[in-house]
């Protein structure tokens, strides 16, 4: 299994770990724990040497059962790959290969979590690789296990990850916005009549973001601004910025989440990615990359 790893790994990506910022960065303001991530959705987009698309979706959970990870492949539900990480069972399979069925395609699955080490959210953070070959050609390479080398370019990408988080109301992540740009921490922070974990009345609820410790988003008066969208300016690149805070002022005995979303687009696009239609095959293939954070102030 090494040896086909050490083969293939000029195409690795490595996952990011999660960091939280130092209170330093919130001059003035109450310094509380990030809140948790409890799934992590990643799409992840290939092109198999006979020019042939595929979507490759990874999604990492976590329960009170334990960590749970599964792959799905296209629109093909029957093509699937899931892994429970807790309990006995999950000790004697922290390494293997499974072959999967699916309607065109002969697709294997090598993974390797023996040395994998987790923070609080779902996903391994360092020590572990998971390996998706297709018709016999590598689709995506995952982790930094051994003898894995990142490179500079590889034929899969990452077009959108989805984060699920609930705690409280400071969310911290980290994201690549462009092919070549640099990793840049995101810290989403409420502000103001925060207390006991329940939001009160008052005007002085405002919404901050933070790009590596500088504030590039704020919003005043959030409870009649509770909807909106941004462009931030980063890279050399256009980031569609939007937020929907509604069920926090208005739905406060559900468990009514946020949404906030972050879209590039380049600079000869003049329309907002929240004009266009959200839906169908055709859209995702036109955003470069799309971060969303669903947050939940209650588990």
């Amino acid at each position: 299994m090494r040896d086909v790893v050490s083969c293939l790994g000029q195409s690795a990506v490595g996952v990011l770990p999660s960091t939280s910022m130092s209170c330093k960065a919130y001059a003035r303001d109450a310094c509380v724990s990030p809140s948790v991530r409890n799934k992590v959705v990643c799409t992840y987009r290939t092109m198999l040497s006979s020019q042939r698309k595929i979507l490759i979706t990874v999604t990492w959970s976590l329960t009170h059962m334990g960590r749970g990870l599964a792959i799905g492949f296209g629109s093909d539900p029957a093509a699937e790959f899931g892994l429970s990480m807790s309990g006995s069972r999950f000790s004697r399979k922290k390494k293997g290969k499974q072959e999967i069925e699916a309607r065109d395609s002969r697709i294997e699955v090598f993974w390797d979590f023996s040395n994998a080490t987790y923070d609080v959210g779902p996903e391994p953070l360092v020590g572990f690789y998971i390996l998706v070959v297709i018709d016999s050609e590598k689709a995506l390479l995952l982790g930094d296990g051994p003898n894995l080398v990142k490179p500079l370019q590889s034929r899969f990408s990452l077009i959108s990850r989805t984060e699920h988080c609930t705690g409280n109301a400071l969310y911290s992540t980290r994201a690549r916005f462009g092919d070549r740009g640099p990793v840049h921490d995101v810290v989403i922070k409420y502000v103001g009549d925060y207390e006991g974990g329940g939001f009160k009345g008052g005007g002085g609820h405002r919404l901050q973001v933070w790009m590596d410790g500088k504030v590039v988003v704020r919003v005043r008066r959030l409870r009649w601004n509770f909807r909106g969208n941004q462009t931030i300016f980063l890279d050399g690149i256009l980031v569609d910025m939007m937020w929907d805070v509604h069920d926090w002022f208005f739905n406060p005995g559900t468990t009514g989440h946020a949404v906030f979303m972050f879209r590039t687009r380049t600079g000869l696009d003049s329309r907002l990615w929240l004009e266009e239609k959200m839906v169908g095959r055709d859209d995702r293939d036109k955003a470069e990359f799309t971060l969303l954070i669903y947050a939940s102030k209650t588990p």
